[in-house]
């Protein structure tokens, strides 16, 4: 059933909104995909913080006027779909990982604001560190020197102690 103006309006306008939210839009090419496969790369997707939308081409573009991402009307081929996120490693990751399982997914490009990314510019961002685990990396590199600095500062007492204890022990 062919979607009314009203629909197609309205989905315009909600794509148009998630890329004016977005730091990130990434063009995937979805051919053959089964629901199966369509229903585990969405939940993918959103566990990264993401939002996968297939949608015709047509509007795609139509919705990606006035926004950063206008450049992107270009990749908009074939059966396409956008990823979008505010973190463009986790999406980058999620898509990445899951073309290497399932060669029906095939990443286009995309952009990054206004910046086009090609495959191997979103293969490059898969591979950095999440923002989460570079939190965890700030944190360690936080804690070590506090441990340590606690190991010196007790250091001294325990070598004071000692030697008030052995020098206790020799005078019996």
């Amino acid at each position: 059933m062919p979607m009314t103006k009203t629909q197609k309006n309205e989905l315009i306008s909600e794509v148009n909104a998630t890329l004016k939210s977005a730091g990130i839009a990434l063009i995937v090419h979805n051919k053959g995909l089964t629901v199966a496969e369509m229903t585990d790369l969405r939940s993918k997707m959103r566990a990264a913080g993401a939002k996968f939308k297939v949608t015709k081409n047509r509007l795609a573009k139509r919705a990606a006027k006035d926004t950063t991402f206008d450049n992107i009307s270009g990749m908009l081929k074939g059966p396409t779909a956008v990823a979008t996120s505010i973190d463009p490693v986790a999406v980058s990751k999620g898509l990445v990982d899951f073309a290497k399982t399932n060669e029906r997914l095939v990443i286009i490009g995309g952009a990054y604001g206004e910046q086009l990314l090609d495959v191997k510019a979103i293969e490059a961002l898969a591979k950095l560190p999440s923002l989460n685990e570079l939190r965890a990396k700030i944190v360690g590199m936080l804690k070590t020197p506090a441990t340590r600095i606690a190991c010196v500062l007790q250091a001294p007492g325990g070598q004071v102690a000692r030697v008030i204890a052995a020098k206790a022990a020799k005078e019996g």
